[in-house]
């Protein structure tokens, strides 16, 4: 993080201590004008932020100072920012809607790849849902389960609960990621196998999770259909690895690809969505793309200043290496975005969890924060009560949609009048004398005041749709580029989450040996110990 940009800032901090928003709102009545965005169909309110208009310029120079004009047109452009995979970073190429777009990898174009897997997947998800791809006894697929982890189950999940509405309601979607055996148990036990179709997403055929599942709902599938021959009518494969899906069972021609520069919590537009085209048909699939597509073009060519996904990482910036946040609620008041706090945990945490620099030197500033949250009003009823008077900052996100897609009485007025009037609270507090004024007896007052100035973004849509929601994941996906680019990390491996993985190997050979070498750690060994007597094999 360039040093001599972030003094400025840090120097307006110290300068505005102890001014509180009640001031700023009081001294500009544009305010919420001033310090609003609107882009690819949403509408940022991030006027109840601790800052004002110098600020905000002091930020847009450290975000100048990174030098983040240019990253953006090298991620845009193919070149290979993931350096310590060497590899490009185009999960922008997989929604790009323009039908001339020409983008290159080492000199080749990689677009004509792009849409035929597009055009497979629509071909396939029509035949689908129109009863046409049937199983081994003849029967039309009823349930479909994909079977995937991380950024293989993230995204799908979230992005089928939240565009149900437009979901074929006679079909049932699972998602099966965890290798605990309940995960695959339970789900086995809502399916019926001669008309449930598995989709196995792994790039290399080789997640241990992931293949582990996929093993053993063959073996439950070809028990309950007594033939090896039925895996190729119920299994299909997104993945890269042509000869392990042919040894798996699954034909080849049912094998849809995606490529190494497509990061796995940033491929669902990829081929990793392929459960949501089924379930939602390809023309809303399309949609979702478009959406994706307007917010990646607003953040390529819209000036910074008035730049959303550059304004929203500047402003987590702003909080976590000014103010000392450690975390960050998104809170989404709509139930079919009950799964996007968690989307975002991964893509924001996996990316940016990061303790060196691009040159391989340890941080001197926090990086990554913690990412959490629940959907509105739920999470008034849980944590809500730490934001308002804990001893943390937490900056949050207020998401919300002023249009429901089921409309029961004034539910949803008085949903959206919980999202405006949290963030008011938060804003603006209860003081002590306003307590006073309501008769309050003054030995509860320190207990009811409310200190305010907790900051918030507000984003709103007209209606969540296939477009608002694509949109809405590429904001998201944009903003911890931003702030990876200034934090001077590389967002797009995750090197960090390979070492448990390695270990868990020697762990699993001795859980299972006859003789386990028990070579690990003293506590470890005594844990293997105690596992192996539990099971029987002491």
């Amino acid at each position: 993080m360039n040093a001599q940009a972030w003094a400025k800032v840090d120097e307006l901090i110290d300068r505005s201590q102890g001014k509180t928003l009640r001031e700023y709102f009081a001294e500009d009545p544009d305010r919420a004008s001033r310090f609003s965005i609107e882009a690819a169909g949403w509408f940022l309110d991030y006027s109840k932020n601790l800052i004002d208009a110098k600020m905000m310029k002091a930020l847009v120079k450290l975000a100048e100072s990174a030098g983040l004009k240019d990253e953006i047109e090298k991620m845009f452009t193919g070149k290979k920012i993931n350096a310590t995979e060497g590899r490009a970073v185009l999960h922008t190429a997989l929604r790009n809607m323009d039908p001339k777009a020409k983008v290159k990898v080492d000199g080749k174009d990689v677009m004509p790849g792009v849409r035929k897997v597009l055009a497979a997947m629509g071909d396939f998800s029509d035949k689908v849902r129109r009863g046409e791809w049937k199983g081994f006894t003849g029967k039309r697929i009823k349930y479909v389960v994909n079977i995937g982890i991380g950024g293989s189950d993230l995204g799908p999940v979230m992005a089928n609960i939240a565009l149900t509405p437009y979901s074929k309601r006679s079909m049932k979607f699972f998602f099966v990621s965890n290798v605990d055996s309940t995960h695959l148990a339970e789900t086995l036990r809502e399916v019926k196998a001669e008309q449930t179709l598995f989709i196995v997403a792994s790039k290399t055929f080789t997640t241990q999770e992931t293949m582990s599942n996929a093993g053993a709902a063959r073996d439950w599938l070809v028990e309950k259909l007594g033939s090896a021959k039925a895996v190729a009518k119920h299994f299909v494969a997104v993945s890269t690895a042509e000869k392990e899906v042919a040894a798996f069972g699954i034909d080849t021609k049912n094998m849809f690809g995606f490529w190494d520069w497509v990061g796995g919590r940033y491929s669902l537009p990829s081929a990793i969505g392929l459960s949501l085209m089924i379930a939602i048909g390809r023309n809303n699939y399309k949609r979702l793309l478009r959406g994706y597509y307007k917010m990646d073009r607003h953040f390529r060519t819209a000036r910074f200043e008035r730049n959303m996904p550059v304004v929203l990482a500047l402003l987590g910036i702003l909080y976590v290496n000014g103010y000392g946040a450690e975390s960050y609620c998104i809170l989404p008041y709509d139930q079919y975005l009950s799964r996007f706090p968690a989307y975002c945990q991964q893509m924001d945490m996996e990316s940016n969890g990061k303790s060196v620099d691009k040159d391989g030197n340890p941080v001197t500033y926090s990086t990554g924060p913690i990412e959490w949250g629940e959907p509105g009003t739920n999470g008034q009823h849980s944590f809500y009560q730490l934001i308002h008077q804990g001893t943390h900052l937490i900056p949050c996100d207020f998401i919300g949609c002023s249009n429901t897609h089921n409309p029961i009485g004034d539910l949803h007025d008085k949903l959206m009048a919980n999202l405006f009037a949290q963030t008011e609270a938060l804003a603006f507090g209860k003081t002590a004398e306003e307590c006073r004024k309501e008769g309050e007896p003054e030995k509860l007052i320190p207990f009811k005041t409310f200190e305010g100035n907790r900051p918030t973004n507000t984003l709103l849509c007209d209606k969540l749709t296939p477009e608002t929601l694509g949109a809405l994941v590429a904001l998201y996906e944009h903003k911890v580029f931003v702030q990876g680019v200034i934090w001077n990390v590389y967002s797009y491996d995750q090197w960090g989450v390979q070492l448990g993985k390695v270990l868990a190997k020697g762990v699993l050979s001795d859980l299972v040996a006859k003789k386990p070498s028990l070579k690990h750690d003293s506590s470890t060994n005594q844990l293997i110990a105690r596992y192996r007597k539990a099971v029987g094999r002491a």
